[in-house]
């Protein structure tokens, strides 16, 4: 168990995902995979009021209704997860929406508190001020335990702990960003700095980049093998995305572990990384997943990733 920040609460090294519930996972099959994920010691899951409203007839809360559901089923499942949502990416962030979304999520998940509540995005048109003190008082009316800040810049993660400094709010506990082994610009650089100086928890998404580093993606006729298949044409015509292939093949091999599971591994191992998020849509993808709970790489398998994608 790592710690989450400095909000007290506590979670195993990978994030259950779960942007594909009530979408891609139907109910019933979500309810297997949340099952699953607990019962191999996971804790942590992680969802947005805005999961899946890209979808044609969805609102946006349908993985959240899910949840909400699945926990009806057995409320002691509650008391044994960190429950992490968002709000922002639809509506933005001002105060009068924020109080009303955490509402409207609280009711489709039906807990009292949620654990982990992220601004989505930055919205830049209210003032950190305004949204930070609008979540500061969730977590004084006990509706929140703990703040993050998904998709914000170092700069603007800064400017946030400053605000909440000088304001006497909660600190931001944990952070959201793009990050994984053929991507870690997006990370990498001034925002880990940030992460690692100020004791921050960095939660990343994409972590296995599209399916790519599941090794499901080897050239352009492997493209077609589900919808998200084209988002990694750059990976698949790269230098750098086959090498980080064959590094993975060969520590897969040294280690038992499927080159999914050990991507995860190599993530949870990165400075300021406290549980990256993956999503699975069956029982076969989340035992890969969940591997990667008892994976540790060793240094040298670490570095031997690190050079490839470099």
């Amino acid at each position: 168990m790592r710690p989450l920040g400095r909000s007290g609460l506590k979670v195993a090294p990978l994030a259950l995902g779960g942007n594909v519930f009530g979408w891609t996972a139907d109910k019933e099959t979500s309810f297997r995979l949340l099952d699953a994920f607990v019962d191999a010691g996971g804790t942590m899951i992680d969802t947005a009021d805005v999961y899946s409203a890209w979808v044609p007839g969805h609102v946006g809360g349908e993985s959240e209704s899910v949840i909400g559901e699945w926990l009806q089923r057995d409320p002691s499942k509650r008391d044994r997860i960190v429950l992490a949502t968002k709000v922002g990416f639809m509506a933005g962030l001002k105060p009068e929406t924020i109080a009303p979304a955490c509402d409207a999520s609280l009711q489709r998940l039906g807990i009292a508190t949620i654990d982990l509540y992220y601004q989505h995005k930055d919205d830049e048109t209210v003032s950190l001020v305004d949204s930070l003190g609008a979540f500061d008082a969730l977590r004084e009316a006990g509706k929140i335990r703990a703040t993050g800040l998904s998709n914000f810049t170092a700069q603007r993660v800064e400017e946030a702990l400053t605000v909440c400094d000088e304001h006497g709010f909660e600190p931001p506990a944990a952070l959201q960003n793009w990050y994984n082994l053929v991507e870690r610009g997006k990370y990498e650089g001034a925002l880990q700095d940030v992460t690692v100086e100020q004791g921050l928890s960095q939660c990343p998404y994409y972590g296995l980049a599209n399916g790519y580093l599941t090794g499901k993606y080897r050239s352009k006729a492997d493209l077609d093998k589900s919808p998200r298949g084209l988002r990694n044409l750059e990976y698949v015509d790269s230098a750098r995305g086959k090498a980080v292939l064959a590094a993975l093949d060969t520590i897969s091999g040294e280690t038992g572990a499927a080159p999914a599971t050990v991507a995860l591994a190599w993530l949870k191992a990165r400075p300021g990384v406290t549980a990256p998020i993956a999503s699975a849509t069956s029982l076969d993808q989340l035992s890969e997943l969940v591997a990667a709970l008892r994976l540790d790489l060793t240094s040298a398998q670490v570095e031997r990733l690190s050079q490839a994608s470099d």
